[in-house]
């Protein structure tokens, strides 16, 4: 039974998940340090308010309808999605490509499965035998 149990936690799936719930949390501390301390206040000097809460607020039947909180919530995510493009993804594909260009790794050349290889030769072989001549240069699909 316990030997079961290690098996499980051992396997490399949940430690690798395991690990990434750790990052991903440490990692939303730094984007949320990131969004709240250095782009709210930017744009709180821009446009005058910390958020967008009282903004286009609507009382019907005495009950009060705030906008305002969808759009700073909008507004936050798009800055947290901005943060992690500019700072993460972006960097990354760029050291990415430089490694695939010192490795000599052309992306676009991509060489063609075994199946479309095949097929390829099947097709260029039926052609030729129906047209009874040499079989027509070789394509990709």
């Amino acid at each position: 039974m316990l030997q079961g149990f290690k098996d499980f936690i051992m396997k490399g799936n949940v430690v690798d998940l395991a690990v990434a719930v750790v990052i991903g949390s440490a990692f939303g501390a730094v984007v949320t340090a990131l969004v709240d301390s250095v782009l709210m206040p930017f744009i709180s000097a821009v446009v005058g308010a910390p958020d967008f809460d009282s903004f286009a607020v609507v009382t019907f039947n005495n009950n009060d309808i705030r906008f305002g909180v969808l759009l700073t919530a909008v507004v936050n995510f798009l800055l947290i999605a901005a943060a992690i493009y500019f700072v993460i993804v972006m960097p990354m594909n760029k050291m990415i490509e430089m490694r695939n260009r010192k490795l000599g790794i052309n992306p676009d050349a991509v060489e063609p499965s075994d199946d479309v290889v095949l097929l390829t030769e099947i097709r260029d072989l039926l052609s030729a035998q129906r047209g009874g001549g040499t079989a027509p240069p070789r394509t990709e699909l």
